[in-house]
C-alpha cells in the first residue's frame, strides 16, 4: 500500500472536532420548521462523525489509493478496451468555450460545439462505412436497443411486422441478448464451431422470414475474425434481415476494416473504449449509432446537420423513433472522442490495431505454455485462456484471478465467453509496453507454477490486500450498504 493510513472515518470521530468554518450570518436567523414542514424533518439528530479537514482528507485520499485505474497499473479487462486516456483529451474537454455551455444556448451561441459534433459524426462515418452517424445514445447497451430500435423501425414502416427475431452467436456479449429483449425481440442463439467462429449452417437453420437481424461483433469475444462475415452478410440480406455489428471490438479492426464494408446495417461504437474516454467511475460512457442509407430517416431526433455555413439541430424528422438522449449525449465524452482521432490522424488510428493486435499475440504466445489455449491460431486484440490445467489441480481460475491483486495487478475478464470453461480473457490494448506485458506474463507464469507447488498460496488469496477474499454468494444476496456501528 502507498498509504497505510486506515480510514477511520466514525471510530475517529471526536465530539466537538469540525472539519468546516463558515461565515457568521448576515440574515436574520429563523428556524428550520418555518420552511420545512415538521413531517418532513427528522426528530433526531443523525450520528454522523466529527472529525477535522486533515483526517477527512486522509479518509478520502486512502480510499482512493485503494482503488485500480488505468492510470495506476495495468487493466488487462477483455473486451473493454481499458487503454489509456491521454491527458490532452481532458485539457480540450475542460477549455472554457466546451465546459461552460448550457444546453439550452440558443444554437448561434453554440456553433463551435455542433461543429466539432458534426465533425466527429463525418469521422465515425468514415471509420466505420456507415453513412449517417448519431451521438445521442449514452453507452454501449444504450447504442445497441437504439441500433435495434432502428431496424425495428424499418421493419414496421414496410409493414414487416413477422420479423420477431434477432440472431446472437453463443459467443456474444450477455448485453446483445438482454437489448434485443428489451427491444422486443425473442432472441436464437446459434452454436460457434470448434475453431471459435460461427457455424454457418446454424445460422443458415435458424435465419427466416421471422428474422430481424443478426447480432454480432467483429472479431468476435474469443479475439477473432469471422472469416466468413460476407457469406453471413448474404445469408441474412438475402432472408430479409439486417445486421448489427456490437463495436466493443473495433480497436482491432480500426482503420484496417469497416463494418460497413463487412455487410453490418448498423453499428454502435463506444467513445470510452476505443477512442479513450474514461469508463465507469471516471465519467459518463458513449455509445454513438451509425447506420446504412435505408435506416436513416429513423435515427433519433434531433440530428445535427451543416446549413450552408452554419450547423444546426434538426428536429424535423417525421419517422424519427425519438429522442433517446436528455439533451444531445454525453458532450465531454464526444469531445475527448474528437481530440483523440485529431491528435492520432489516419495513420496513428491505423497503428492503434497494428500494436493492440501484436501485442495481444505476444502475451497469448508466452502464456500458452503455462495454461489451456482453446483457440491456437492468431488473435486480435484480445485473447482467451482456459485455466482447466489449473482447475485439476485444485485451483479455479478465481483464484488465480485473486491471486494476481496480491501482485498490483486488475485481474483480466473471467468465466467469460461463457462456451470457454474456466475462461481467462485478456486484452492488453496497444498502450502498454512490452515491460508491462512482461511483467505481468511473469506473474502469470509464477501463479501458475504455484498451482503445481503450492496450490493453497492461490486458493487462499488475495494475501496483501485491505480486505481479503469475500463470500461472494453472500455479499451479492446480502450487501451491507451502510455503516453499522459495533
Amino acid at each position: 500500500m502507498r498509504n497505510e493510513y486506515q480510514p477511520l472515518i466514525f471510530e475517529g470521530s471526536r465530539e466537538g472536532r469540525k472539519g468546516y468554518s463558515l461565515p457568521n450570518f448576515d440574515t436574520p436567523e429563523f428556524s428550520v420548521s418555518e420552511l420545512i414542514p415538521s413531517e418532513y424533518l427528522r426528530q433526531e439528530s443523525p450520528e454522523l462523525p466529527e472529525l477535522s479537514e486533515l483526517d477527512i482528507m486522509r479518509h478520502y485520499t486512502a480510499l482512493s489509493n485503494r482503488n485500480h485505474g488505468v492510470d495506476s497499473g495495468f487493466y488487462p479487462l477483455g473486451s473493454c478496451t481499458m487503454k489509456y486516456n491521454p491527458k490532452v483529451n481532458e485539457a480540450v474537454c475542460r477549455m472554457d468555450g466546451f465546459a461552460h455551455l448550457h444546453p439550452y444556448q440558443p444554437e448561434e451561441s453554440t456553433q463551435g460545439a455542433l461543429e466539432l459534433l458534426f465533425e466527429l459524426q463525418e469521422s465515425l462515418k468514415e471509420i466505420t462505412g456507415m453513412d449517417e452517424v448519431t451521438l445521442q445514445p449514452a453507452a454501449g447497451a444504450h447504442g445497441e436497443w437504439t441500433g435495434l430500435m432502428l431496424i425495428r423501425a424499418y421493419h414496421e414502416a414496410r409493414g414487416d411486422h413477422k420479423r420477431t427475431k434477432v440472431i446472437v452467436p453463443d459467443s456474444a456479449h450477455g448485453t446483445n441478448p438482454a437489448s434485443a429483449t428489451i427491444a422486443g425481440y425473442e432472441t436464437v442463439t446459434i452454436k460457434s464451431l470448434e475453431n471459435g467462429l460461427v457455424d454457418i449452417e446454424d445460422l443458415k437453420a435458424h435465419v427466416g422470414e421471422d428474422t430481424a437481424a443478426l447480432m454480432l461483433t467483429n472479431p468476435n469475444t474469443l479475439g477473432l475474425f469471422e472469416e466468413n462475415i460476407l457469406e453471413m452478410a448474404k445469408i441474412v440480406h438475402e432472408a430479409g434481415g439486417k445486421l448489427y455489428y456490437d463495436g466493443a471490438n473495433l480497436n482491432a479492426v480500426m482503420s484496417k476494416a469497416r463494418p460497413g464494408d463487412m455487410g453490418f446495417d448498423v453499428v454502435h461504437l463506444n467513445l470510452h473504449k476505443t477512442f479513450t474516454g474514461p469508463h465507469g467511475g471516471g465519467g459518463p460512457g458513449s455509445g454513438p449509432v451509425g447506420c446504412k442509407a435505408d435506416l436513416i430517416p429513423y435515427l433519433p431526433r434531433p440530428v445535427i446537420v451543416k446549413d450552408g455555413e452554419s450547423y444546426k439541430l434538426d428536429f424535423d424528422r417525421p419517422e424519427s423513433i425519438g429522442r433517446v438522449k436528455q439533451y444531445y449525449g454525453n458532450f465531454g465524452i464526444n469531445v475527448r472522442a474528437y481530440t483523440y482521432i485529431r491528435s492520432m490522424g489516419p495513420d496513428g488510428l491505423k497503428a492503434v490495431t497494428e500494436y493492440a493486435v501484436l501485442n495481444a499475440n505476444y502475451m497469448m504466445r508466452r502464456l500458452q505454455e503455462h495454461f489451456d489455449l482453446p483457440f491456437d491460431r492468431h488473435c486480435k486484440h484480445e485473447f482467451v485462456l482456459s485455466g482447466r490445467r489449473q482447475k485439476k489441480l485444485g485451483v479455479r481460475t478465481l483464484d488465480i484471478a485473486k491471486r494476481l491483486l496480491d501482485f498490483g495487478y486488475h485481474p483480466p475478464t473471467i468465466y467469460f465467453p461463457l462456451i470457454v470453461e474456466e475462461g481467462i480473457m485478456v486484452e492488453p490494448t496497444e498502450t502498454e509496453s512490452k515491460e508491462t506485458l512482461d511483467g505481468f506474463c511473469d506473474i502469470m507464469i509464477q501463479i501458475a507454477n504455484e498451482a503445481i507447488q503450492n496450490p493453497e498460496i492461490v486458493q487462499n488469496a488475495p494475501h496483501t490486500t485491505v480486505v481479503k477474499r469475500l463470500d461472494e454468494t453472500l455479499a451479492a444476496r446480502k450487501p451491507v450498504l451502510r455503516y453499522v456501528k459495533e
